[in-house]
């Protein structure tokens, strides 16, 4: 219990320096831009929509690039934490890759778009279960920090669009124009970290 009244008022004092309260915003961000593309009609639902995706996009990346590597290491099963979390994004990358192809107005549309979300919303609890709480509990202050601040980096530089099939460094490099972005997120996050 202790713990989680901890989170909450590091969240409170600093929320976007601490990764897990940062990382929890962006989950309320991504769920509320489901709302306002559900709501929306047309030229609007246009919009939203393209929001959600670079939302979608560029959180996704900054997990990848901070998150999940830290989580591999740092927590009890990481490693197969990790490898479920990067396939759950992997196929939302590619519904979302679907979706983007779509007229918003088709019939088809919304149903694909709610599966979406279910997914989207089932892999933001399972990251929020078996990487964040334990990072929160394992990590120190500075370090929650510091991971703050490359997560921050490494979105500046992300890609605004899904790429399937690029969610590790070494895949990212594999798509051809994503490499230099994906250096750029590597570079932006080692600076961060304070490592060269």
């Amino acid at each position: 219990m202790a713990g989680r009244q901890e989170t909450t008022e590091r969240g409170i004092s600093g929320r976007d320096e601490n990764v897990v309260a940062l990382l929890m915003r962006q989950h309320g961000e991504i769920r509320n831009l489901f709302d306002e593309v559900e709501a929306a009609e047309g030229d609007a639902r246009r919009e939203a929509f393209r929001r959600l995706v670079r939302m979608l996009a560029v959180h996704e990346t900054a997990e990848e690039e901070v998150v999940h590597p830290y989580a591999r290491r740092g927590i009890d099963g990481g490693e197969s934490v990790v490898d479920q979390r990067l396939e759950e994004e992997r196929k939302a990358k590619e519904a979302l890759k679907d979706l983007e192809e779509m007229d918003p107005d088709s019939p088809e549309f919304m149903p694909r778009l709610e599966a979406l979300r279910h997914d989207v919303e089932t892999h933001a609890r399972a990251e929020e279960r078996y990487e964040f709480i334990h990072i929160e509990r394992n990590a120190e202050p500075d370090r929650l920090r510091t991971m703050a601040k490359a997560l921050k980096a490494a979105e500046a530089t992300a890609p605004t669009r899904p790429h399937p099939g690029a969610e590790t460094a070494a895949e990212n490099l594999a798509v051809g124009p994503l490499a230099a972005v994906a250096d750029r997120a590597r570079d932006a996050v080692r600076k961060a970290m304070g490592k060269h």
